[in-house]
């Protein structure tokens, strides 16, 4: 723990004021000093610190009660800048983004099939040819990083990823050293309920994010601090096992979630049906192509009204529901959010899943749950992977990293 001596104070009241300036500016010295309780010359200290680093600015003048018009001050989110990084079981996309989460250029780099060292090798050249063209380098504020898998987040290390073979990985650390600037590692989904939190349409502390795409996963936000578990592993929905008969999961365990309701386990078994003669308009909508077969052919398919998709929703609607319903009894969220492929652009999912949790879940924990779908579009990971820096650059915390 930082010991409460005089360099904590100021950074506890720094933080407050500059989430102050940032939530509620533009607003004066005074105000600032009225609302958090603290003295207008500590305030004052605060404000030209801020000002010098240009995290603020004055903005002209507000009302006076009396006597001189107090200046105003207001956030700058332009003048820093960070770099975000979203690693997926198949791409990277990085992006330059301003201190609100603004997206101000970015790009997308397929992996390929790459694993192991190769996806931390291939990090570092995308990484050289972004930060070789950075003119600014002082007013980056540092390289914030989110990846699928068992993550540690404070020793910034990738301790497990099945798809993509990382095992043990000290991702912050090579990263870190290698450009001299400070690093942020996070669990995707983590970065993603914190990013609907923080810019999103779900302002509750306690919060469930669930993503249903290439694999299951899920964020917990609990009186608004991240679950993360002893190695960072809280969270893995995907791998709660569903039928002890079931097919093996390439975890190691058997009949887990994941192999039934992710868009792998579904893409397989469309291509099941249409191979055994089932009629679907999904064949048609590929043009024959298998590989034309994605999640937008088969949302397309069931808006159709066609009958393997409808069917296949019911079943993943039945599975799913049954895994939030436990997720809801366990937490008791104020909010639970559906996110990822195979549920944005999915009404008819939401519908069933909201039904099986008003018959299943108990009354009491359910009653007044927000339920919807994510709120941040497609670069939901890219804000999420900005909200891990964001949080820490305008959180305040007792425990030193």
């Amino acid at each position: 723990m930082k010991k409460g001596d005089h360099k904590l104070i100021q950074a506890l009241n720094r933080s407050k004021i500059l989430n102050e300036i940032r939530t509620n500016g533009p607003i004066s010295r005074i105000d600032l000093a009225k609302k958090n309780n603290i003295s207008p010359s500590t305030v004052a200290a605060a404000v030209q610190e801020l000002i010098k680093e240009g995290y603020v600015s004055e903005v002209g003048t507000g009302s006076s009660s009396g006597g001189r018009k107090p200046i105003l001050l207001k956030f700058n989110p332009d003048n820093h800048y960070l770099i975000s990084v979203v690693i997926t079981n198949s791409y990277m996309n990085v992006a330059r983004m301003n201190l609100e989460a603004g997206i101000l250029a970015k790009k997308s780099y397929p992996i390929s099939g790459l694993q192991g060292d190769a996806v931390t090798d291939y990090l570092l050249v995308v990484l050289d040819e972004w930060i070789g063209q950075l003119q600014d380098m002082a007013w980056c504020v540092g390289i914030s990083i989110t990846v699928p898998g068992i993550v540690g987040n404070v020793q910034g290390v990738v301790h497990y990823n099945t798809k993509l073979r990382m095992s043990n990985v000290p991702l912050k650390q090579i990263v870190s050293e290698r450009y001299g600037m400070k690093t942020w590692l996070e669990n995707d989904m983590n970065s993603i309920v914190l990013a609907e939190r923080r810019f999103g349409a779900y302002a509750y502390p306690n919060l469930l994010y669930i993503s249903i795409g290439d694999g299951l996963g899920s964020g917990i936000l609990i009186h608004d601090h991240i679950l993360r578990g002893k190695h960072g592993g809280a969270g893995e929905f995907g791998h709660t096992s569903v039928n002890r008969s079931g097919i093996r999961c390439e975890c190691g365990n058997v009949g887990c979630l994941d192999g039934y309701i992710s868009w792998i386990a579904v893409y397989s078994r469309i291509i099941t049906a249409i191979t055994s003669g089932r009629p679907t308009i999904i064949h048609e909508l590929s043009e024959g192509d298998i590989s034309k077969i994605v999640p937008s052919v088969y949302k397309e398919a069931l808006a159709l009204g066609d009958k393997l998709a409808r069917d296949l929703n019911e079943e993943i609607a039945e599975h799913l529901g049954a895994g939030i319903v436990n997720m809801i009894n366990m937490f008791n969220p104020e909010a639970l959010i559906l996110g990822g492929e195979m549920a944005l652009g999915n009404p008819e999912l939401l519908a069933k899943v909201g039904q099986y949790i008003d018959r299943h879940a108990m009354p009491i924990l359910r009653d007044g749950m927000a339920f919807g779908l994510a709120s941040l579009g497609e670069e939901d990971k890219l804000i999420g992977a900005a909200s891990v820096l964001l949080h820490d650059l305008f959180g305040f915390s007792l425990i030193e990293a």
